[in-house]
C-alpha cells in the first residue's frame, strides 16, 4: 500500500502474512450464537469508508469486510479466486483484454441488484476521482471498462498487465452502489453500501460497528454474529489495558515491541500471541537530487555501515527480520542483493574506500529524517541508532530531525530532504507490488531515481509475463541494479503478530499473505 499514507509498521501488531499461527483450537460459536460477536481493538486509524480515497490498511480491512471485489484471495492463498465474479480470463495472449461473468443474484446490503454497470461505475469513478490518498494509482494500465450485458464485464489494458487479477482482488477493486455513489465526488457521510459479508452499522471516531450482512453471496462462510472494531488511535497502553481488562477480545496493529516481549515471556496471563511472518518492510530512502545524498560513494558507505542486526536487537527486541533486498523473503523473485553486495556487517574500510571513490575525504555531514509515529513508534528511535553506526565510524556526523507525518510528505515532494524513511505494506503478494510503485510510473518513493534498464525493459517484461514463476531472473536483475544503485536501502521485514484473549479463534485465516484481515473466519466460544 501507498508509502505516502501508510501506518505503523513493525512494532506493531500488524498483520500480512503466512506462517506457523498458535491460538488456534476447535472453532465454537458462530452467527446463530448470541454471544459469538467479536471485539477487536487496533492502534491504526480507519481514514476512509469510501474505496475511491483510502489506501491505508484500516480503511483496506473496512473495505474487504464491506464490499466485494471481483476477485478474492482464499485463507492461506496468495493466488485470486472468483468471488462477486463466477469466472474471470484473460481472453488474449498480450494479457491486456480481462473478462469477468458475475455470479447470479448478487445483491448489495440495501437489496439493491449487483450488475455490471456497478463494477464499472466503480472502476470510472475510481479513476475519474483519482484522489490522491486513494488507490487509483494501481490502474494507470487501464483504459476503459466495457459491460457487453448486466452480467459481463470486460476490461481493456493500454499495456500488458498480468498482475492485472490480483490488484482487482484487493482492497481498490471494490464493488460500489452507483445508486448510493456520487460519480465525481467522495461519500463523506460514514457511511457505506456494499455487497461484502458485512454491513457497516456505524462509523464514529472511535469505534466501527459491524453486522453481517444477509445479502451476502460469495464465497466467505461467517463464523460470527458480527465486529466491533475499536479504534486507539496509536495509544499502545490503552490497547494493552484494553485487552488485559477484556474489553477487546484481540488486539491488531498496535502492541509495541516491550508489549510483544512481556506476553512471549508470560507476563499476561488470559492471552495469548499469534505470530507469522510478514511482507511489511521498512526501507531509508535517498534523494537522488540531494547534494549529499546524491553521491554514489555516500549512499554506499552507509550500506557499507548500517549493522540491521543491532537495529532490530536494540531497537524491536527481535520482532523483525534484517531485509536485504527490495523484495522480501516469502515473495517470488527474493534475492539477497543487499548482502551479496555490502554484507551483513559493518566494514568501515569498504565505506571509506566508497567515499574516497568519490573524492570524499572529510567527514559526511547528514541529516536523517524521520516521523514519530506513521511507521511505528519507535522510527525516531531507528534513526538515532541509524545516526550512531554511522558516526561511530568516524566518517559522518549526523543527526535526525522529526517531524509530523503531514509536513513530512510535503517536504519529501518538494525535494527537502536528502535521506528519510519509507514503510510499505504490499496490496498483493506479487514481486511486481514491490517494484513497479518504486521504480516505475509515478514512483511513490519521491527520490527522483530512474533507470532505464529497470522502466524500460524489466517492468515492463514481468508485468506481461503471465507465468509468474519466469519472471524470476528479470526480478533478480532488477535488484541487484537496485544494490548497485542503492537509491533505497532495505532495513527490516516485519514479523506480525496478533494478541487475542482465550477463546477466540480463526485468527490464522486472517494473518496471511494477501493482506487480508478475514473478519468472518473469527469465533468465540
Amino acid at each position: 500500500m501507498n508509502l505516502r499514507n501508510p501506518w505503523p509498521v513493525l512494532p506493531l501488531v500488524a498483520g500480512l502474512a503466512s506462517g506457523l499461527l498458535t491460538a488456534c483450537g476447535t472453532q465454537t460459536g458462530g452467527p446463530g450464537s448470541s454471544d459469538s460477536s467479536v471485539v477487536m481493538g487496533m492502534s491504526d486509524d480507519v481514514l476512509a469508508t469510501d474505496p475511491a480515497s483510502g489506501y491505508d490498511p484500516g480503511s483496506w480491512l473496512l473495505f474487504n469486510n464491506v464490499f466485494q471485489s471481483l476477485l478474492s484471495f482464499p485463507k492461506g492463498g496468495t493466488e485470486p479466486q472468483p468471488e462477486a465474479a463466477e469466472t474471470c480470463a484473460f481472453t488474449d495472449t498480450r494479457t491486456q483484454v480481462y473478462r469477468c461473468t458475475l455470479k447470479d443474484g448478487l445483491k448489495f446490503s440495501n437489496g439493491d441488484a449487483l450488475t455490471s454497470k456497478d463494477v464499472k461505475f466503480s472502476f470510472d469513478r475510481l479513476l475519474k476521482i483519482n484522489h490522491p490518498t486513494g488507490p487509483a494509482i494501481m490502474f494507470p494500465m487501464l483504459d476503459r471498462v466495457e459491460t457487453p450485458d448486466e452480467k459481463t464485464v470486460v476490461f481493456h489494458l493500454d499495456t500488458p498487465d498480468a498482475t492485472f487479477p490480483s490488484k482487482i482482488a484487493s482492497g481498490a477493486g471494490s464493488i460500489v452502489d452507483h445508486r448510493q455513489y456520487d460519480a465525481d465526488g467522495l461519500r463523506e457521510d460514514g457511511e457505506a453500501v456494499g455487497s461484502g459479508p458485512y454491513t457497516l452499522e456505524s462509523f464514529s471516531e472511535d469505534e466501527a460497528v459491524f453486522s453481517v450482512n444477509e445479502n451476502y453471496r460469495g464465497t466467505a462462510d461467517v463464523q460470527n454474529s458480527g465486529v466491533t472494531l475499536r479504534l486507539f488511535h496509536g495509544d499502545q497502553s490503552a490497547l494493552r489495558r484494553a485487552l488485559v481488562d477484556n474489553e477487546v477480545d484481540i488486539a491488531y496493529r498496535g502492541l509495541g515491541a516491550g508489549d510483544i516481549a512481556d506476553i512471549e515471556k508470560g507476563d499476561d496471563t488470559g492471552v495469548e500471541l499469534v505470530e507469522g511472518s510478514s511482507a511489511e518492510v521498512l526501507h531509508l530512502v535517498f534523494n537522488m537530487d540531494d547534494p549529499i545524498a546524491g553521491q554514489p560513494g555516500v549512499r554506499k558507505a552507509m550500506a557499507h555501515l548500517i549493522d540491521r542486526d543491532a537495529l532490530i536487537d536494540e531497537v524491536y527486541q527481535g520482532t523483525a527480520t534484517p531485509l536485504y533486498s527490495i523484495i522480501p523473503a516469502g515473495v517470488a523473485g527474493h534475492n539477497t542483493a543487499f548482502f551479496d553486495t555490502y554484507g551483513a556487517r559493518p566494514s568501515r574500510a569498504a565505506a571509506a574506500e566508497a567515499l574516497q571513490a568519490d573524492g570524499i575525504t572529510g567527514k559526511v555531514k547528514l541529516t536523517l529524517w524521520s516521523t514519530p509515529s506513521r511507521y511505528g513508534p519507535a522510527t525516531d528511535a531507528l534513526m538515532t541508532k541509524i545516526a550512531g553506526q554511522l558516526d561511530a565510524s568516524g566518517l559522518f556526523d549526523a543527526e535526525v530531525r522529526s517531524v509530523a507525518f503531514g509536513q513530512y510528505e510535503k517536504d519529501i515532494e518538494a525535494g527537502t530532504y536528502g535521506v528519510y524513511v519509507k514503510g510499505w505494506v504490499p496490496d498483493y503478494p506479487d514481486p511486481d507490488n514491490f517494484t513497479a510503485p518504486f521504480f516505475g510510473k509515478g514512483n511513490v518513493l519521491g527520490n527522483n531515481y530512474s533507470n532505464r534498464t529497470i522502466t524500460g525493459a524489466l517492468i515492463p517484461r514481468t508485468a506481461a509475463e503471465s507465468d509468474r514463476a519466469a519472471t524470476e531472473a528479470d526480478y533478480g536483475k532488477l535488484q541487484d541494479i537496485v544494490a548497485d544503485d542503492v537509491p533505497m536501502l532495505p532495513l527490516w521485514q516485519a514479523k506480525q503478530y496478533a494478541v487475542t484473549r482465550e477463546g477466540v479463534y480463526g485468527l490464522e485465516y486472517c494473518l496471511d499473505a494477501s493482506t487480508v484481515f478475514r473478519f468472518w473466519e473469527l469465533s468465540k466460544s
